[in-house]
């Protein structure tokens, strides 16, 4: 079946990439596109079988979401997004997955992790309220999971968490404008007041435990697995897809071109061409490699029923964040030899360079500190940290 959804993915490519501009002129992405990813099942890969989904092998739908970055750099981005949620809605309670799932499986779930709501403890649950910023694809979906701070009775933080709010229960702001992925859509989610009963909030201490009480129903070793690996790959995949889209681009405009400067002759018989190829394509390939190496191996200790240890998952994230740092010194090296042509606004080089970059400053790519968790644990110091 993950086959079937690739080779569907495959044949959108074209129509996602005749569409990538005006996907960013426009500042999200196309309800058309939305729709044929929708009908390809790439949204259902991570979901729950129980609920229609696939629960595909997660480095196929990796590949899925760099195949289609590749294409549209903001349509790869809100695939990622969109489509990691329906593995973290599978760790809530069943109730909180019948809320979503029970009226439309196919519906999509936008996010704003960062603990920015006031929660007020009521009656069986809470009242929240607040302003949640970069909801990519927020457009597209009928519920969202929004961070909050859970506090004691003295008002001291006691953990963050994450809620699940119905559209019905917020507004969103149309605020995005950016330097690059202008195509994702990541406005403002504003919540005046709204009721999120207990079943719908989760704390994310448990994440980082690897349990939460969807594992009761959904018992695939999928669902054992860390959500710092699953969602900041999710985060990285599309980096890496705009990347080796890039290089291929690079290739085909370059390869038969003649300078008109330098000495004139083939821009392929260039040394110095050749030498950024051969890093480039190095780059692009380890960082695929190994980010599929660690969450295949997470997947057999988690289908032996083994625990996975610290040492594993802390490689997952050292290789993930290294993965994009690589990808974007790769793109780097290839908008520089590309030349003045390169800068022409809109062209998929100087789209792609801008959409890389701006998703390297997400959090789950911030390479120093993800290093320094690594190093923490190679030198048997104590790691304690949700994003591991």
């Amino acid at each position: 079946m993950d086959n079937e959804v690739l080779g569907r993915v495959r044949e959108l490519l074209p129509a996602i990439a005749e569409r990538a501009r005006g996907t960013e002129e426009s500042r999200r992405v196309p309800d058309e596109t939305i729709r044929a990813l929708v009908d390809a099942g790439v949204f259902r890969m991570l979901q729950p079988t129980r609920y229609g989904g696939l629960e595909s092998d997660p480095v196929h739908f990796y590949e899925a979401v760099r195949a289609i970055a590749g294409a549209c750099g903001s349509t790869g981005w809100v695939t990622g997004v969109l489509g990691v949620h329906p593995w973290h809605l599978a760790l809530f309670d069943h109730a909180a997955q019948s809320d979503v799932w029970g009226a439309d499986p196919d519906v999509l779930i936008a996010s704003s992790y960062a603990p920015v709501g006031t929660m007020v403890r009521v009656d069986g649950g809470y009242e929240i309220m607040g302003c949640w910023r970069f909801s990519s694809g927020v457009d597209h979906c009928g519920w969202a999971l929004l961070g909050g701070m859970l506090v004691d009775d003295r008002g001291d933080p006691i953990d963050n968490t994450t809620m699940l709010v119905p559209r019905s229960d917020y507004q969103i702001r149309d605020v995005w404008e950016s330097v690059g992925l202008r195509g994702t859509g990541s406005n403002e989610i504003f919540v005046e007041r709204a009721f999120v009963p207990d079943h719908r909030v989760m704390r994310n201490y448990e994440f980082s435990q690897l349990r939460g009480p969807g594992q009761k129903v959904n018992t695939g070793p999928l669902y054992r697995i860390p959500f710092a690996t699953v969602f900041s790959s999710a985060i990285a995949a599309p980096v890496l897809g705009v990347v080796a889209g890039c290089y291929e681009e690079f290739l085909a405009r370059m390869r038969d071109r003649v300078r008109l400067s330098l000495g004139g002759g083939r821009f392929a018989e260039d040394v110095f061409a050749q030498v950024t190829v051969g890093r480039a394509s190095s780059d692009i390939d380890a960082s695929i490699l190994q980010m599929d190496r660690n969450v295949r191996a997470l997947m057999e200790v988690a289908a032996a029923g083994d625990q996975i240890q610290m040492q594993l998952r802390l490689r997952a994230r050292r290789d993930q964040v290294r993965g994009t740092e690589r990808a974007l010194a790769a793109i780097d090296k290839l908008f520089k030899m590309s030349g003045g042509n390169s800068l022409d606004t809109g062209n998929p080089l100087e789209r792609g360079w801008r959409d890389a970059h701006a998703g390297g400053v997400h959090v789950a790519n911030d390479t120093e500190r993800a290093l320094a968790l690594y190093g923490r644990g190679a030198f048997g110091l104590p790691v304690e940290d949700n994003m591991v």
